[in-house]
């Protein structure tokens, strides 16, 4: 009996923040956080609960009251630890869209919130079925909310920098404040109503997921517009390569010279490398638009050809070289994410 009320408890503490997760995922239509990434951002949100864990233990040995590290240490001190994998990502480009961040923030905050839930069952054995029910609907929504919420804020602060030219981009920390600012500030006031918890739990419930579909349904058509442009931009590029004008124009002849290690092969080799790396970006937001759309979203042989031809053109063009080209067709930080997402699906077919 006591391992089967046990085990109810664990359900309701859990299942309310992975349900969410669930519906979030969901909107990604084209898939392009896979379960593995999910499941990666889970565990990284658990291991960092415990990092957590042990800096509270330090401060409260400190001889910091309970009460002041939880209302005014412990907000700050875990946003920082869950937005640390979230801004890595989108260093690293890996995050292209508003869902995506907003599932990628939702993950760590439910791997934090499910280890903190299991260190809690395991030493508030006495603890009733109605406190687990303010922790699963309160407590973990609010731990993968705000971190969604920090992760929406960042994608919206560094927008701009993904439409610029990739060869400009820059790290700058201070794009992600002010969504750490609103996630810390989110998380104190929740903390702050530990004397009502019924209070706290129903504005989080209703709030926080509110607030976040709010969001991503208002960007939904600003998305897709930036799409379809890109697109129209990048069928026109194409068609300017394949017509012999980039090869031709000073931007074709600086990318040509770049290359000129090669002789007389510099010149065939810079359009192909052109002319199939704008190919891919076309056909990647092509196929983005069409998941969107919910039409079919066909990869296989032909995309993983191409870019075996193009792994081999960038060895043959060199480093130096291949950057040139790039950087005379200004492909932006979105259409180097948009290629990446093609490749990853095209390897994982």
């Amino acid at each position: 009996m006591d391992v089967l009320l046990l085990l109810l408890k664990a359900l309701i503490a859990l299942a309310p923040v992975f349900a969410l997760l669930f519906i979030l995922d969901r909107l990604d239509a084209f898939d392009l956080i896979t379960f593995g990434d999910i499941a990666v951002l889970i565990a990284v949100g658990g291991v960092l609960a415990i990092v957590s864990y042990f800096a509270a233990v330090g401060a409260i040995q400190t001889g910091l009251a309970f009460q002041t590290y939880s209302r005014f240490v412990a907000p700050l001190l875990e946003e920082l630890l869950k937005a640390a994998p979230i801004v890595f990502l989108f260093a690293r480009n890996r995050l292209g869209f508003k869902v995506d961040a907003a599932i990628a923030g939702f993950a760590v905050g439910a791997g934090f919130s499910m280890v903190e839930s299991g260190w809690y069952l395991s030493v508030l054995e006495g603890a009733n079925v109605s406190a687990w029910i303010v922790r699963g609907f309160g407590t973990a929504i609010m731990h993968g909310g705000v971190t969604a919420l920090f992760a929406i804020i960042s994608h919206e602060m560094t927008e701009r920098q993904a439409e610029a030219r990739a060869e400009h981009y820059r790290f700058n920390p201070l794009l992600f404040l002010p969504g750490l600012l609103v996630a810390t500030v989110l998380h104190a006031l929740f903390n702050m109503l530990e004397s009502m918890p019924i209070v706290a739990m129903a504005a989080t419930l209703l709030l926080i997921p509110a607030t976040i579909f709010f969001a991503l349904a208002r960007n939904d058509s600003a998305t897709r517009a930036w799409l379809t442009a890109d697109k129209d931009a990048h069928a026109r590029m194409l068609a300017d390569i394949r017509a012999g004008h980039f090869a031709e124009s000073p931007r074709g002849q600086t990318a040509k010279a770049a290359a000129s290690h090669l002789g007389a092969k510099a010149a065939a080799h810079v359009v192909a490398y052109a002319e199939l790396k704008t190919e891919l970006i076309l056909r990647a937001e092509e196929l983005i638009l069409a998941a969107q759309g919910g039409a079919p979203t066909p990869i296989g042989e032909e995309e993983r050809q191409k870019f075996k031809r193009l792994r081999d053109l960038e060895r043959q063009l060199g480093r130096t070289a291949t950057a040139t080209i790039e950087s005379q067709l200004g492909f932006t930080r979105n259409d180097l994410w948009e290629l990446s997402q093609l490749m990853k699906r095209a390897q994982a077919t």
